[in-house]
């Protein structure tokens, strides 16, 4: 059985407006999932700063999205080390000078330690996965903040990278989840602290996509029960996907934490 509505129970209904493109900073932009993150704004017509450590692999980025880039973005390779405030405040300054404004930041950047326990686990690589995964998002995002609180119209979006390791740990990477658990916190503090300058802070957790850096999952990888086994992969489109999703979305609306995984990863239940 259907049901009419009387025109006086209709739901009027304006279509939203959608991010357009604009200038937006990619870390990590020279492989991975920032490289083709990157891209992707490319061709969506997106001013992007490419930022990373080297210059070459930031280059070939730009390389290949101009191979296919219909709608004229421009690649900007900016080189830095996010672990360093000063390099970091440089890139900003710069693009606040060359561009007038930033709509979009993507805190992409990370390094994964070696697998160890923590009796295992040097102060070293402790320190430095605190630097790059932790300090460095966080010096990316308070200078983004800084430009978006300032400028006209006031506002942008930022997105961090989380990882399914900011819900639960793999063994031996004590380094790896601490920071990617304190990325949470910094996810859902700045989107507290953004609500009064029109920023829209969120968190994409990405959980086993297919690259050079998980080849070894498809061969076998350690489990919590100590057998190793091989875990399915996505495709990198899947989360090209999802990032541009949060990217086009309105800033009067935020997705502030999505989870996108391989459908038979062993991470929900006991696997």
């Amino acid at each position: 059985m259907s049901a009419t509505l009387s025109p006086s129970s209709s739901t009027s209904y304006s279509s939203p407006t959608f991010t357009q493109p604009g200038v937006a900073v990619v870390t990590g932009a020279g492989s991975g999932i920032g490289q083709a993150c990157a891209q992707a704004l490319l061709a969506d017509g997106w001013c992007v700063y490419l930022v990373g450590r080297r210059a070459e692999p930031l280059q070939a980025t730009a390389a290949q999205a101009a191979q296919h880039n219909p709608k004229g973005g421009t690649a900007v390779v900016a080189t830095a080390d996010v672990s360093d405030e000063a390099a970091v405040a440089a890139v900003f300054e710069r693009v606040r000078q060359e561009q007038g404004r930033l709509d979009l930041l993507f805190n992409n950047a990370g390094i994964f330690a070696p697998g160890r326990t923590p009796d295992e686990t040097s102060v070293d690589d402790w320190k430095r996965s605190v630097d790059i995964n932790l300090n460095g998002a966080f010096y990316c995002l308070s200078h983004a903040f800084k430009v978006m609180r300032a400028q006209s119209p006031q506002g942008g979006r930022i997105i961090n990278n989380g990882s399914i390791s900011a819900h639960a740990p793999r063994p031996g990477s004590i380094c790896y989840t601490a920071t990617k658990h304190a990325i949470t916190g910094l996810t859902k503090a700045a989107s507290l602290d953004g609500r009064a300058f029109g920023i829209a802070v969120g968190q994409i957790d990405i959980g086993n996509v297919a690259s050079d850096m998980t080849a070894a999952m498809a061969a076998g990888i350690l489990q919590p029960d100590g057998s190793v086994r091989p875990e399915a992969r996505m495709g990198m489109d899947a989360v090209v996907s999802t990032f541009m999703g949060m990217v086009r979305l309105p800033l009067s609306a935020n997705v502030l934490f999505t989870t996108v995984m391989a459908t038979n990863m062993p991470f929900v239940g006991r696997g």
